[in-house]
């Protein structure tokens, strides 16, 4: 069998379970397998060698396969990439796989696995991060218009987001090519609710990390044909253009409210938790024609009835 190129890594704190999960892959055609018998071993391999593949075991002494994925996901978003997550457990209720895949987790295996499931998984895994990483690469492209964009003074200096006037330049053309083919436009304006304490409790140095850290949330959060743009101190706004109205989910701005509160914010000041809310307003290209600045007024009333009402929820459509 000829020799697959990829870079995996397999975690386990037992000795007999790293050898049968290696072996396996090896007879699958991987060669390229490192092993670690710790959570923060495989973290040090990642700092020396990027891994396309990680397979961890669930439960380990002092790290556990949750705390390490968040690590990962952590360590992605800082350098602009996308590792495949696959835990092994012998759990296998519902309520693991639900907290697994909350957590940021590709997929999900129990102890043992069948040796060609794992390698298909495996397979799976890898097609998954190489498409991620195709797109957070389509991604930088799309940053590189950040400079001429500058000379535009359309760009938001801290953040590199575009500012308000990119987005409601943007915002006039998506309303209008929807209006033209009936599709619709989605604005979605988050604020983060605690900055101006952060600020105060920690200086704006520490403000600007996070809202450096929230443009790139939120930048991988959405596709890259979408637009964000960095409206006032502590409020982004997002337009999702979808060539047909019933392509529109509710369910894609919850996902970024929950990018928003459910990790910590990295920062010199230590990690810093905050939470946000969001006012969403959605055109459909049959409706009557409505301005950019309109749009935006009525997306910004939303946000306030968000920011009002029940912080259970947070969003107001």
């Amino acid at each position: 069998m000829s020799s697959i190129e990829l870079s995996i890594i397999v975690v386990d704190d037992l000795q007999f379970s790293r050898i049968v999960v290696k072996t396996a892959l090896k007879k699958a055609g991987y060669s390229g397998v490192r092993m670690a018998d710790s959570a923060t071993e495989a973290l040090t391999m990642m700092q020396q060698k990027p891994a396309d593949v990680v397979l961890a075991d669930w439960n380990m002494p002092e790290m556990d396969g949750i705390e390490l994925t968040q690590h990962i996901r952590q360590r992605d978003e800082e350098k602009g990439t996308y590792t495949a997550i696959i835990l092994f457990t012998a759990n296998d209720g519902v309520e693991y796989l639900v907290k697994a895949f909350d957590h940021g987790v590709d997929d999900y295996l129990c102890k043992p696995p069948n040796p060609h499931e794992l390698a298909a998984r495996v397979n799976a895994a890898a097609r998954t991060a190489a498409l991620q990483n195709d797109l957070l690469e389509t991604s930088r492209q799309l940053e590189k218009r950040v400079q001429t964009l500058k000379k535009m003074a359309l760009v938001d200096e801290l953040t590199g987001a575009g500012n308000q006037t990119f987005l409601i330049k943007n915002l006039r053309s998506h309303i209008l090519e929807a209006s033209t083919r009936h599709g619709g436009v989605c604005l979605a304006i988050i604020e983060l609710r605690e900055l101006e304490a952060i600020t105060a409790a920690h200086g704006e140095f520490i403000t600007n990390e996070i809202l450096i850290s929230q443009h790139r949330r939120l930048r991988r959060a959405v596709r890259p044909t979408d637009t964000v743009a960095r409206l006032e101190n502590n409020t982004f706004g997002i337009i999702m253009h979808h060539t047909k109205s019933k392509d529109y989910k509710v369910s894609a701005i919850e996902r970024i409210l929950t990018m928003v509160n459910n990790r910590a914010y990295k920062t010199s000041a230590g990690n810093i938790t905050i939470s946000g809310c969001i006012g969403v307003h959605y055109y459909r290209g049959d409706d009557t024609m409505i301005s950019a600045d309109e749009m935006l007024m009525r997306g910004n009333g939303k946000l306030e009835q968000a920011r009002n009402g029940d912080t259970s929820k947070s969003i107001a459509y």
